[in-house]
């Protein structure tokens, strides 16, 4: 339940930037490509905090955290770059 709750997380955290970008002047009139390469190395740092959580106060090994880690990472960042890549076909 926890790993749902925070690839949940992950996709609040997408969409917050999603609707933010547009509105943020540095993004250059390009908001989509900008939220997700906002968001691709803020999600890692995410992901990597939830793997220190998992193993120093869970108890959990590296090992048993690793594939929790790509899981709860990659979910959210394959529909990141899912939504970068339709909407780049959808602007040509």
């Amino acid at each position: 339940m926890h790993t749902i709750k925070v690839i949940g997380i992950g996709f609040a955290l997408l969409g917050i930037l999603l609707v933010l970008a547009p509105r943020l002047s540095i993004s250059a009139g390009r908001p989509i490509p900008f939220a997700v390469k906002l968001f691709l190395p803020l999600w890692f740092a995410g992901a990597l905090i939830n793997l220190w959580i998992g193993i120093a106060r869970a108890g959990y090994t590296v090992m048993e955290e690793a594939p929790i880690f790509l899981i709860v990472f990659g979910v959210p960042a394959i529909a990141s770059l899912l939504i970068l890549w339709l909407t780049s076909r959808i602007a040509r």
